[in-house]
């Protein structure tokens, strides 16, 4: 309805419901807000054609005749700009119910497990050498990013990026913790904060935003400014005087206005570097500001008893200034800057200094704020990464929050009924996990197929969760605080001359180095697969009693079933485990099941002999 304010949190599903139901309510609510105004958009915008014609019909026929009452043409014309500012409000509110027709549709296709392939992907974040990152899927299509991000700022997602690719202290990750309970119980402030604004996405640049804040101009508004509209002033005064002239005597007297335009010109011209330095780059950096604010009065309008909350909101009160009407200052001048290349602004720009005083009124607000946008910009990227993390806790209630616990040698590992958090629930097979003291290793047999690498990938990918602050897929889940390290997508480089081999090694001498500073979870899948059986024996022997004198823990999978001896060289240390798989009617079958012990069967030729090779 135009002229009513829209208050999602007083429309909030009950808490009673599944996070399923209070999706579909909400997405009930914003199609039925959306059909509604899509109904008025319609009417109104007959209505304004309607009235346009009655304008121009009331415009001829009172010129033609003088009739009737001029009355009647101004009120037509009032109520047009009536009808514009009401349309104009009505689209408004329609484009807000269709962003949360589309924030509800996700919402629901994730808690579906059909989510992967929408959404960010975060490939920008990547970074091809990191220990992990590749072999747990955490950028990309279908990846931990997809699932968890629903930050609409850079700074939002760069943060959850940075959560995702580092570990966290246990009393960081504790406060997290509460942060994020605190925001999962908090329905109706992630709506607002996901449909604040006018767009989905909030472009602002934070990396060129800080250092325009922090660039060095040689421009002193307070020596500049009463000059400025002293100049103008003076301009404006001379060219009234001119045309005074012009209607009282037929023939203005220009000559004082034309030396004012001259004299604005080279006042322009002097200070040309220091605007041109002033306003590079601004376009690029102040995207979407008046989105950046909105959300920022979500969180100034918010209580919040989380320490990470509270501290996040102290940062947008800087010396009692409000980060949100600051920011929302910056997006109004930036605009006027932008209006800069407007056709009519450059006929009136001479007379009135209109770039010397935008260049003023942005160079004041530097001075008075530059200090705090760092803090507001990290501010807002840690409060989007929290809700992330909250929305992805609220949409997946039977996950638990892990105990996490200080660094310890070797770290510690226990999870009951483990499950890999991308993959659908229903093709889950949970799966019981411990590694500490006894064992440190456990070396996983198998077969093709049987679940290996799947559940090298389960721990790890649950291990960054832990660590960030998220829950995990998991009954339980115990660790400590750790590094985690792998080797599971290793490819060779033709670019590079690097052989498979030599840059699996690469990446096992590298996840080794990380052992010495403090605790590690490695994750080595196949480990040495690209050397000779004699080779991979001893070699994989030197490289787990290096991690093991360093204190780490981990899991190996290998095929090469002579690797399972190390279990009796390094007793206690290291345990086989494996899985199995059935053969039946020349099919196989897999049940997934986590054994202790080695495995006694191979399906290798039996995959060999299924597609037709003579074996």
């Amino acid at each position: 309805m135009p002229g009513e304010t829209v208050q999602h949190t007083a429309l909030a599903a009950p808490a009673a419901l599944l996070p399923a139901g209070q999706y579909a309510q909400r997405l009930e609510w914003h199609k039925t807000q959306s059909a509604r105004l899509h109904r008025l958009h319609v009417w109104t915008g007959n209505a304004r054609v309607a009235v346009f014609v009655v304008i121009i019909v009331l415009c001829w026929t009172i010129g033609k005749a003088g009739k009737p009452n001029p009355a009647w043409l101004i009120a037509a014309v009032i109520g047009f700009i009536v009808l514009v500012v009401v349309h104009r409000r009505i689209l408004r509110h329609k484009n807000l119910a269709e962003r949360g027709i589309a924030l509800y549709t996700r919402g629901l296709a994730r808690i579906e497990d059909r989510w992967s392939g929408t959404g960010d992907t975060g490939e920008e974040f990547n970074r091809a050498d990191h220990l992990y990152a590749e072999d747990l899927d955490i950028f990309g299509h279908g990846s931990l990013f997809q699932l968890l991000c629903s930050a609409r700022s850079r700074m939002g997602k760069r943060c959850l990026a940075d959560w995702l690719l580092t570990q966290a202290e246990a009393t960081e990750v504790l406060d997290r913790q509460r942060a994020v309970a605190e925001l999962k119980s908090k329905f109706g402030l992630r709506e607002d904060v996901a449909l604040a604004g006018d767009k989905e996405e909030i472009d602002a640049d934070p990396e060129k935003l800080k250092s325009w804040s922090q660039i060095t101009v040689d421009l002193n508004y307070r020596r500049w400014w009463p000059l400025a509209w002293m100049f103008s002033a003076l301009a404006i005064a001379t060219l009234a005087y001119a045309v005074t002239g012009l209607v009282k005597h037929g023939d203005g007297f220009w000559t004082p206005f034309l030396l004012m335009l001259l004299v604005n010109g080279v006042v322009l011209y002097s200070v040309r570097q220091r605007l041109r330095a002033l306003f590079a780059g601004l376009d690029e950096a102040c995207h979407n500001l008046s989105a950046l604010a909105a959300v920022l009065r979500c969180i100034e309008n918010e209580q919040f008893s989380a320490p990470p909350l509270v501290a996040i909101r102290e940062k947008l009160f800087g010396n009692g200034l409000r980060a949100s009407e600051c920011i929302s200052r910056l997006g109004t001048l930036c605009d006027l800057e932008d209006s800069r290349h407007n056709q009519v602004v450059h006929w009136i720009e001479l007379v009135i200094l209109y770039s010397l005083h935008v260049a003023l009124a942005l160079q004041r607000w530097r001075e008075q704020y530059a200090r705090l946008v760092v803090q507001w910009l990290d501010a807002i990227g840690e409060f989007e990464a929290l809700i992330s993390v909250a929305t992805y806790a609220f949409e997946h209630p039977a996950d638990s929050f892990p105990e996490v616990s200080a660094s310890q040698t070797p770290p510690r590992l226990y999870a009951a009924r483990l499950q890999h958090p991308l993959m659908p629930a229903r093709d889950c097979i949970p799966n019981d996990v411990a590694l500490g003291d006894e064992p440190q290793v456990l070396l996983v047999s198998g077969s093709n197929m049987s679940g290996k690498s799947t559940l090298l990938r389960s721990v790890g990918v649950n291990a960054v969760l832990a660590l960030m602050g998220a829950p995990v897929r998991a009954e339980s889940f115990r660790i400590s605080g750790l590094t985690i390290g792998a080797s599971m997508r290793i490819s060779d480089s033709l670019q590079k001359g690097v052989s498979h081999f030599y840059a699996e090694i690469t990446r096992i001498r590298r996840v080794v180095e990380i052992s010495r500073p403090g605790p590690l979870l490695f994750l080595f899948d196949e480990i040495l697969q690209g050397t000779n059986s004699h080779d991979r024996r001893i070699g994989a022997e030197g490289v787990l009693r290096t991690l093991l004198q360093n204190g780490a823990a981990g899991l190996v999978t290998t095929h090469d079933l002579a690797l399972t001896a190390l279990e009796g060289m390094f007793p206690g240390k290291i345990a086989n485990v494996h899985f199995q798989e059935k053969l039946e009617a020349g099919k196989l079958s897999f049940d997934y099941r986590l054994r202790k012990g080695v495995v006694t069967t191979s399906n290798g030729l039996e995959l060999m002999k299924s597609i037709g090779l003579e074996v």
